[in-house]
């Protein structure tokens, strides 16, 4: 009877701490990918893995676990849109012949994001434009440093890298993003 219950609170702790990375996790991987349908993608695949394979883990693991299988997943897809853009560029248009206007595929992602609506806030806004002008490591290392409140060892095992390496791109993140935003205020 023991096993049983053990199992539902760790059920019941884990939906909790999907609940409450969901949406900063859904933020990262669409200034990652922007594109609303391949973070969501992302954000799920993510959630699926730890549930699938790390529920059993104690839930003080969950976090960096979650957002190495995150990065995991924003790699993989950073590598399968290579492969598309180099067979599209190998094949060129499709088979009639009919090339879509790229400008008429960019979504606008201003209209269509819910979050963006209730939100409002214009720094917030700047905050992720400035973000997506950044490499991806320092990009995701800022994001799991300053907004999911890792710490650098953890973010280290969340990313695969070194603590120095931590250290080195949040640095030139946080450089980057004050140069940024500091021209921002200024116009």
């Amino acid at each position: 009877m023991a096993p049983k219950a053990r199992m539902s609170v760790d059920t019941y702790n884990l939906e909790q701490f999907l609940k409450q990375v969901e949406k900063r996790a859904y933020r990262m991987a669409h200034i990652a990918t922007s594109n609303v349908d391949d973070a969501l993608d992302i954000v799920q695949d993510a959630m699926l893995v730890l549930a699938s394979k790390y529920a059993s883990h104690s839930k003080d693991e969950w976090p960096p676990l979650f957002h190495r299988i995150l990065q995991n997943k924003i790699r993989d897809h950073y590598r399968r849109q290579k492969v598309r853009n180099i067979f599209q560029n190998w094949f060129g248009s499709d088979e009639e012949g009919l090339e879509e206007d790229p400008i008429q595929t960019i979504a606008d992602d201003k209209v269509h994001d819910p979050i963006r609506k209730i939100s409002g806030e214009q720094a917030l806004d700047d905050l992720e434009l400035a973000l997506k002008t950044l490499p991806v490591r320092q990009q995701q290392t800022f994001l799991l440093r300053a907004w999911e409140g890792l710490d650098v060892k953890q973010t280290a095992t969340a990313m695969g890298i070194t603590t120095g390496s931590v250290k080195t791109h949040y640095s030139r993140a946080l450089q980057a993003l004050k140069k940024q935003l500091g021209e921002a205020e200024n116009e």
